[in-house]
Order: structure tokens, then C-alpha cells, then sequence
């Protein structure tokens, strides 16, 4: 391998070392559209060869990043960058794994100097897709400060909660947020340093782009234990406050290789492209550890607004080899005219986030020629089912267990169940926990001690393994339906809703019914070209379709048509919202 045989010759190279064992020259560079491997045999062999040494010290920066800059310069990688930035003006940014050294360095030492920002102090991050945001990342790593990423969505009231619970000391934002960052900072006593990317000056910020251009890039990284916090990541909860969730330096930044390794299949030959939005923890998974991890390039599109035909233009225009998208944005792409698209480069598509449709995978099948390879994963974890290259794909399956966890379904009790039938996703934890777990909820242990029940760790989601191995996600565990003795899962009634073509976006949950308990209830924002139909016999229709579509029992049998559905700041449906709503406790 030759991975193997370079990483010999670095320095302090070990877990570098077991992270980049990544195929044979000559599979970096064969043109290869099909599903075959990469970085594996098959899924038995990667099952049961993986395995991940965890050393007392690690920093990703040092023991990652810092190597593959010396490969870079020994000429012992492809001529990828390491990063690649565009936007909707024209403007580019390349850098390879030397400059993005260099200028995380000057990065780290504003952090050090001009804040005076300790190892283990807190660092809000809210940012969109810009270069900046990358190198706050490395700079955290190489300081020993820990990350909280937000997205740029967030309101001056959720970032108030977010200062506040952190105990954040630094917050790096731009000149949309700041004003509001001002107007509650008197509000936050441990926020003493505030960083602006910005073209202009801000009274009591410091101007990240001046400042760059003054630090010095010699900066010694700090040496971090594997088990030290690295990162908390505010969860998207449907009820009550974000819940902080704390990763550690070898949690994401060692466990994430499961996921550029094997899921994502990278290599340092490739560009790969996520578009989640910046404040979650899908961008650490896909736009920083994953691809970095294997040496890819890391590509970004900074749009201000999604728009489909920009993506496929970008897919189609770059050499993206990689693509990572929600199930959502799949959707909204099948549904334009890609016939005059050509993604040559394009080979591998995957999808996390929420459940993928089978039309939907279908139908980009047919466009692209390329299967979605879904995974499922959490905040808490990292890739706990996938679908990997050279596997049978099932469609609306979440595939088999990733290398990294050992995945079961279990009763209340915690007691493993027999394939097909349902209960709670879990992961093995005991006697052995796996490296790739969050270490806690930050300040609420209660919390922290509810997901564990018997041996396993509990994801919160419901579901079932097949005689095959392949998992099958039903709902989240506060979302089953129990009506007249059967168990029906909002997703599946969602599915068939949705191929309706008066159906926009429908979100269900239950109902109180004198007789059934609960009933199956459909919350519908209808298209355009229906909202003028008679609403009765439109319900009727509706009703039939999902009838013939699913099984009869899970039929909505109450429907209200409503503009829109309730959110989160992430755009997941607040069912527990609606849900409340139907049983009269709000």
C-alpha cells in the first residue's frame, strides 16, 4: 500500500499512519464510475479488519494535517488542494495543506495573543460557507480551544441561550450578526473577545482579515490528550432547548476516519462536496475531518440561497468526484431538467440527515447513472449505519452497521431483538465504549445517563434489522403512532403523501380518537395548483392514494391543509410542535 510504505519516513507519523491506508496507485488514478472500492474489499473485510489504535495524545492538526503538508512537499501526493472555494461573483480560493498551515498558524496566534484565549476556552463560531470558517476550525485544534459551531440562521435570542449556557469567552461572526451579538454581549459576563470577518471596522471587535495580514505563522501546536474536549455542537431538538453535545479529539477527529474511509470512499485524488450548512455537525463529518482524514480536497460553494440549477451547474463544471447532500436537496434536484448536465468527474453521491426516498434515488439513478449511498449517524456519533460501495443497495434502507460501532435493536429492557422485529436503535457501549460516541451532554448528566440502557447506548430512533443485516429506520422514538393496536411510523405515511402531486411538504402525527386511541393525522401544505380545489374531495383523494401506496391501516384519517409547517432553525419538521397541538397540552 502506499500509504504504508511513505508514512514510514515521517516523523511521528503513527496515527497518520492508521488513518490513510488508502489503495494502490494505480486505483488513485483509473477512471472509475462504477461502485467499486476504493479503500476496501468488500463489507465483510472492512467489518472485520478495522481497527483503531487511540494514543494517549492527539490533535488533528499536528498529527493530520501538519503530515499531509509534509507529503505535499516530499511530492508523495496527488497535486489536489487541499481546499477549494468559489462563490456566486467569480471569486476562487485554493490552498494546499502548506498554506492552509500557514495561515491556521496566523489564525492560532490571534486566538493566543490578541484574545488571550487559554486552552479549553470556549469559541462560538457563526459563520456561513467562507474560507474563514475553515481556518477557525484548524486554529481551535492547534490552541487546544474548543469549537461550538452555529449556523448564520441563528436569532439574537438563540445566540444569547448559546453564549450563556457555553460559557463562551470568543465569539467570530460577520457584519449581519454583530449588531445583534452587541446588543446582548453585556448579558454574556465570560464573553471578552469578539472577531469580525468583514471589509470594514467595528467598534470593540477585532478585524480578522487586518489581523491575518500582521500574525505571524510560527506557532507550536499544543499537545491535547485524545479524551479532551474538541468541539460542542448544539443539537436541533423538535421540543425544548439545544442540548450541547461535546466531542473529543480522538471522537471526531480520529472517529471520523469510519466515515472518509469507508462511506465517503476518499482518496487524496478526490474533491469532495458537502453542502450542509456550517453549524452542524454534518459539516465537521463531511466538509473537515472526513475528506482531510484521506487527504482529499475539501470543495466549497458559497451560495447566499440554495438554488438547484447553481449545483448542478457547480457538479457539473468542477471536477467534484464526491457529492454529500440532505435527501431534501436531491429532491429539489431530480425535479429540474438535468439532460443538459454532464458530471464527468462526478462518482460517488451520498445522503445523511433525514431518510431518502426511494423515488427520489431512482430518479437520480436515471439522470446520473449513479446510485445515493445513504448513511445515518447523530450528533452524538459518527457513521453508525451506511450503505458502502460494492454493498447490494436496498432502497430505504439505512444499510449495515459502519466498522466503528457494533449496532443492534433492543426492547425497554435493553434486551437484543430478532431480526424484523422493531425497537430502539443501539450501540454497544459496554464493556467497551467505541471511540467514535460523544463523551457527554455538557453540564446535564441526567441527560447523558438517560441514553444508556442495559449495554447499549440508545439513539433516540426507532427501527428494525432484516434477515440480511441491512437496518431500517421507522421514526424517532417520540413519534410512533399506536393506533388499534398497531405501530405506525410517520415516515412511511410521510413518503406516500409526498408522491401525491398536490402535496408540497407534510408532516404526521397523532390524533386522540374515542376508539382507536390515536389515529393517524396529516398536516399538509399543498402546491400552488391545488390551493383553489375543493378541499373534501381533495382530502378524499389524498386518502385513496395513501391507501393504495402503504399499507391501508396507516392512512391519515384526519387531514388539514396549513401554509406551513413548523421548523427548527436546521429545517427539521417540528412534529412535537404539531403533536401537542392535537392532544390540547399547548
Amino acid at each position: 500500500m502506499l500509504a504504508c510504505v511513505t508514512m514510514k519516513t515521517l516523523h511521528h507519523a503513527k496515527c497518520f499512519q492508521r488513518l490513510t491506508i488508502f489503495g494502490s496507485v494505480r486505483a488513485l488514478h483509473k477512471d472509475n464510475r462504477r461502485a467499486t472500492p476504493q479503500n476496501f474489499s468488500n463489507y465483510e473485510s472492512m467489518k472485520q479488519d478495522f481497527k483503531l489504535e487511540i494514543p494517549e495524545y492527539f490533535n488533528f492538526a499536528k498529527d493530520v494535517l501538519d503530515q499531509w503538508t509534509n507529503m505535499e512537499k516530499a511530492g508523495k501526493k496527488p497535486s489536489n488542494p487541499a481546499f477549494w472555494w468559489i462563490n456566486g461573483k467569480g471569486e476562487e480560493v485554493r490552498w494546499s495543506f502548506e498554506e492552509l498551515g500557514s495561515l491556521s498558524r496566523k489564525f492560532a496566534n490571534i486566538l493566543s495573543e490578541a484574545c488571550s484565549l487559554q486552552r479549553g476556552d470556549r469559541v462560538i463560531l457563526i459563520l456561513p460557507r467562507v474560507p474563514e470558517w475553515w481556518l477557525a476550525n484548524v486554529a481551535c485544534l492547534r490552541t487546544g480551544t474548543v469549537l461550538i459551531p452555529g449556523t448564520t440562521q441563528l436569532t439574537q435570542k438563540d445566540i444569547l441561550y448559546r453564549l450563556q449556557s457555553s460559557k463562551a469567552n470568543c465569539i467570530i461572526t460577520n457584519d449581519v450578526l454583530a449588531p445583534a451579538v452587541d446588543a446582548i454581549a453585556p448579558k454574556c459576563e465570560n464573553l471578552h473577545s469578539k472577531l469580525i470577518v468583514s471589509e470594514n471596522s467595528r467598534e470593540g471587535w477585532g478585524n480578522l482579515k487586518e489581523m491575518m495580514k500582521g500574525a505571524s505563522d510560527s506557532h507550536t501546536c499544543v499537545k491535547t490528550k485524545h479524551n479532551e474536549i474538541m468541539a460542542m455542537f448544539f443539537t436541533s431538538g423538535t421540543s425544548g432547548y439545544p442540548k450541547m453535545t461535546a466531542h473529543t479529539h480522538s471522537s471526531y477527529g480520529l472517529g471520523l476516519s469510519v466515515n472518509g474511509r469507508f462511506w465517503l470512499d476518499l482518496t487524496p485524488s478526490d474533491v469532495m462536496w458537502n453542502t450542509s450548512d456550517t453549524g452542524w455537525a454534518k459539516s465537521a463529518w463531511s466538509s473537515v475531518f472526513s475528506p482531510w482524514i484521506q487527504g482529499a480536497c475539501v470543495f466549497a460553494h458559497h451560495l447566499p440561497r440554495f438554488e438547484p440549477t447553481s449545483v448542478l451547474q457547480t457538479l457539473s463544471k468542477y471536477p467534484i468526484t464526491v457529492f454529500c447532500s440532505a435527501a431534501t436537496v436531491y429532491r429539489m434536484l431530480v425535479q429540474n431538467d438535468m439532460a443538459s448536465y454532464k458530471f464527468k468527474s462526478l462518482k460517488h453521491c451520498v445522503s445523511a440527515g433525514e431518510p431518502i426516498t426511494p423515488d427520489v434515488t431512482e430518479k437520480w439513478r436515471n439522470k446520473t447513472g449513479l446510485d445515493i449511498y445513504e448513511g445515518y449517524g447523530q450528533t452524538e456519533t459518527v457513521l453508525i449505519c451506511g450503505n458502502f460501495k460494492g454493498m447490494k443497495i436496498k432502497p430505504g434502507s439505512m444499510g449495515k452497521p459502519s466498522p466503528a460501532f457494533d449496532v443492534k435493536t433492543v426492547d425497554v429492557n435493553g434486551n437484543v431483538l430478532p431480526p424484523g422485529q422493531e425497537g430502539d436503535i443501539g450501540i454497544q457501549v459496554l464493556p467497551n465504549r467505541p471511540f467514535g460516541l460523544f463523551a457527554h451532554y455538557v453540564d446535564d448528566p441526567s441527560k447523558t445517563a438517560s441514553t444508556l440502557r442495559g449495554n447499549f447506548y440508545i439513539t433516540g430512533d426507532r427501527g428494525y434489522m432484516d434477515e440480511d443485516g441491512y437496518f431500517w429506520f421507522v421514526a424517532r422514538s417520540d413519534d410512533i403512532i399506536l393506533s388499534s393496536g398497531y405501530r405506525i411510523g410517520p415516515f412511511e405515511v410521510e413518503n406516500a403523501l409526498n408522491e401525491h402531486p398536490s402535496v408540497a411538504e407534510s408532516a404526521v402525527v397523532s390524533s386522540p380518537d374515542p376508539i382507536r386511541g390515536e389515529v393517524v393525522k396529516a398536516f399538509i401544505v399543498l402546491n400552488p395548483d391545488y390551493k383553489s380545489h375543493d378541499q373534501e374531495q381533495l382530502i378524499k383523494e389524498i386518502q385513496e392514494h395513501v391507501k393504495k401506496s402503504t399499507a391501508p391501516y396507516k392512512y391519515p384519517r384526519k387531514v388539514e391543509f396549513i401554509q406551513e409547517l413548523p421548523k427548527t432553525i436546521s429545517g427539521k419538521t417540528k412534529r412535537n410542535e404539531l403533536r401537542k397541538k392535537e392532544w390540547k397540552t399547548i
